[in-house]
């Protein structure tokens, strides 16, 4: 292999996306045989020796994975936490490889959560230009007025800057409490909670249920399964890339089996 920019190496190599490899090298966590590395430098990993906060760079993943997560309430969605958190690394460890999330969920958020090793497929997907639809159920501790219905549907100012318009549907409402499905278009940081805080909405609960086609469906809380190669192929269809991305494994005709297909499982699902 020729060499490339370190931030490419590590998103092939499944370490991070490139922005977040970007984060590492700026933090310093990145060295090139012992030397620490600065945005812009190159290697080859066949010939240099490339460490990420003092592990060396393994193999490169043969096979690539794709992974669909119902992440619980409560876990941080990162590999690590030096504050001693409970991971969505942990929930995912029997998968075999060495995966990282594709954007991510706030740690009192839950719901749908992917997970890849395949840099180029989770920067397609997080790209801004894809603008791939993420459905959310929001369970409010009040009724939602008419005017705030439309300062989400218009935009809003969050940090200087105004949110993409999104979409909201009304689920339910009585007096103390809401349930309303909220569609974006973009992926900020805590977006639909600081969007609420910004209107004097207070968000009791807050579930991711679908990105794209692939929805979260019956998988329970803690649970991941492989997504199938149609949904792989919805998600790359919908984004705004021009080359191939998980070619490979969008021409297979079955996903790799997951605990969610253990019959224990599926035994379990069809009573709850």
């Amino acid at each position: 292999m020729p060499q490339a920019r370190l931030q490419k190496i590590l998103s092939e190599y499944g370490v991070a996306s490139r922005r977040k490899a970007e984060e590492l090298i700026e933090q310093g966590k990145v060295k090139v045989n012992g030397r620490p590395a600065s945005l812009g430098d190159k290697a080859d990993p066949h010939t240099d020796v490339i460490t990420v906060a003092g592990k060396k760079l393994a193999a490169r993943a043969e096979e690539p994975v794709y992974i669909m997560l119902n992440k619980p309430r409560g876990y941080v969605t990162t590999l690590s936490d030096e504050l001693g958190r409970k991971c969505v690394a942990e929930l995912v460890e029997a998968a075999g490889a060495r995966i990282y999330p594709v954007e991510r969920l706030d740690r009192d958020s839950e719901g749908l959560l992917l997970l890849t090793n395949d840099g180029e497929f989770a920067n397609a997907v997080m790209h801004p230009a894809a603008q791939i639809p993420k459905y959310y159920r929001v369970t409010l501790r009040s009724p939602i007025k008419d005017e705030q219905l439309q300062a989400f549907r218009e935009g809003m100012l969050i940090d200087g800057e105004k949110t993409a318009p999104a979409e909201i549907e009304m689920i339910s409402a009585e007096p103390g409490r809401a349930v309303a499905q909220i569609t974006l278009y973009e992926g900020r940081n805590r977006q639909i909670r600081r969007m609420c805080e910004a209107l004097g909405l207070e968000v009791a609960r807050l579930k991711r249920v679908a990105i794209g086609t692939v929805k979260l469906g019956m998988l329970p809380p803690g649970k991941w399964r492989h997504l199938e190669p149609k949904e792989v192929r919805g998600l790359v269809a919908a984004t705004a890339v021009t080359k191939k991305v998980a070619a490979k494994y969008i021409k297979k005709t079955k996903a790799p089996a997951s605990p969610a297909d253990s019959p224990k499982y599926k035994r379990r699902s069809k009573t709850e």
